[in-house]
């Protein structure tokens, strides 16, 4: 057996794999040279925004390679534990991969240590392994996480949800009240600044994201609405201090179709 699997000092799953299996890390893969932009399908958009007790997160449905839908049903945003979400834009492929990977990384450690980190420390686990993928996202892919959770160490059980955004190569910030990555993350974050209101309740802030998600859509070719023929709509998930929750697609269908019907009615609502 290799040493690595009997070494100590670490709980992180991402260092067991850098000395055991490094090849399987996505930023130490070789590549080709060159700009690979355009070789596969990019993922947009996120958002997030905090409730009263918690934190609600979105995405679209869309994935786009060039001027094409590469995908129409994409799904970007996941429970990366019990009491955190992670969503991504950018290069869809590594999105994912990283994504896993960030769940794996906080199981192990709990699993090792026998408690879970904080929510800031899985904030920094997440923008080292952000920093990891830096020499491909200097070659065009590059996959850019938003993280939020409910953070159990908060004095104010009604302020715990907690916004992390990242970029390119690691950087680490805590957003305010709500925030957006990806192509349509202007257009949707603009909707939200008109309508986001603290201490909003859950169904509210519900309702906010899938009307961010569909202002984006109107003005970002990448974005994707609400899809009533395939039944195709956003991913919404919240955390709280009862753990991580997707909302029912039947609801956000529900929601989807009054924000359809308000804006036929209005359409610059």
């Amino acid at each position: 057996m290799p040493a690595a699997f009997s070494a100590t000092g670490s709980s992180s799953f991402t260092e067991f794999l850098q000395a055991a299996a490094p090849e399987f890390l996505p930023g130490r893969r070789p590549l080709p040279p060159g700009d690979l932009s355009h070789a596969s399908p990019h993922a947009t958009t996120i958002v997030a925004m905090t409730y009263e007790g918690g934190v609600v997160m979105a995405g679209d449905r869309r994935a786009t390679q060039g001027n094409l839908i590469a995908s129409r049903d994409i799904e970007k945003v996941f429970a990366s534990d019990v009491y955190s979400l992670v969503g991504f834009a950018g290069t869809a492929g590594l999105g994912l991969e990283l994504v896993r990977l960030f769940q794996v990384e906080l199981e192990h450690f709990e699993k090792i240590e026998g408690t879970p980190l904080s929510l800031h420390g899985k904030a920094n686990r997440l923008a080292t392994m952000v920093r990891g993928n830096l020499s491909a996202a200097m070659q065009g892919l590059a996959a850019v996480p938003l993280f939020a959770g409910y953070d159990l160490d908060s004095r104010e059980p009604g302020k715990a949800g907690r916004i992390f955004s990242y970029d390119v190569i690691g950087g680490l910030y805590e957003e305010r009240d709500y925030d957006g990555i990806g192509s349509g993350s202007l257009f949707a974050r603009s909707a939200l600044k008109k309508r986001f209101r603290p201490g909003a309740d859950v169904d509210t802030a519900v309702k906010w994201a899938v009307e961010s998600l569909y202002d984006a859509a109107d003005e970002d070719s990448a974005t994707g609405g609400p899809d009533l023929t395939r039944g195709l709509f956003p991913v919404i998930m919240t955390a709280s201090a009862e753990g991580t929750v997707r909302i029912p697609d039947a609801e956000v269908e529900r929601l989807a179709r009054d924000v359809i019907g308000e804006r036929s009615e209005y359409p610059g609502r």
